[in-house]
């Protein structure tokens, strides 16, 4: 006999959070551009592994990580140094043409058609984020930047700040993501995640609450209510 849904089994899509950095738009090769030229500057050397290890970070998260994988002690100064380089070096870079992913727009302008609340949750800082709003000229009902927060992903707080802001239950929210680290940050704070990973050496796995996709075009707003339901 099959199972009767009752009105309180079923979870309403409450919001959707997408991540911006090799999820909505293309960026990841333009921080990789940054990358490279940064360990060519260090005498280091630029592995898939190195990458696998910083996406989806913020840059004071990353930076140590790389120096260290080009084997330089991160010092406070030099992190902050070669912050403040990987900064200017993307504002730069980000003059050039930004691609957004495939599907990412089109689900963004049906989501918000279908009145589901939307937000921009990344680890890039506001400088970069704007850059990035402004030039495509996107819509969002909250943006939160990587230094708006103080903990940043996989740490829960992005996303956690993202439903508080927007009053959206958690259980009902589904986050968007290509990295392992806002994949744990999403789950972490309770919400559905889709994962489309832009990295080569970046492998998720399938789950109850967790879809693997090629691209955001292979999914619509029914297949986020259903993600949650």
């Amino acid at each position: 006999m099959a199972r009767q849904v009752r009105d309180w089994d079923v979870t309403a899509l409450s919001a959707v959070l997408f991540d911006m950095d090799g999820l909505l738009v293309d960026t990841e090769p333009t921080w990789t551009v940054a990358e490279r030229e940064l360990a060519v500057e260090l005498g280091g050397v630029w592995t898939d592994e190195v990458k696998a290890a910083i996406v989806g970070t913020r840059v004071e998260t990353a930076v140590p990580l790389m120096l260290a994988a080009f084997g330089h002690a991160p010092t406070p100064e030099l992190v902050d140094r070669t912050v403040q380089w990987l900064l200017d070096r993307m504002v730069t870079l980000y003059g050039g043409p930004l691609t957004p992913l495939p599907g990412a727009l089109e689900l963004l302008a049906a989501l918000r058609a279908a009145g589901v609340p939307v937000a921009l949750v990344s680890s890039s800082y506001r400088v970069l984020v704007d850059a990035v709003v402004e030039r495509l000229g996107l819509a969002f009902d909250l943006v939160i930047a990587g230094d708006e927060v103080a903990h940043a992903k996989p740490h829960p707080e992005p996303y956690l700040t993202a439903c508080t802001r927007l009053d959206a239950p958690a259980a009902g929210a589904v986050v968007l993501e290509d990295s392992p680290a806002g994949i744990a940050s999403g789950e972490a704070a309770g919400c559905a995640v889709v994962a489309v990973p832009s990295v080569a050496a970046v492998h998720p796995e399938a789950g109850p609450r967790r879809l693997v996709l090629a691209s955001l075009a292979e999914l619509d707003v029914a297949g986020l209510r259903a993600l949650v339901a």
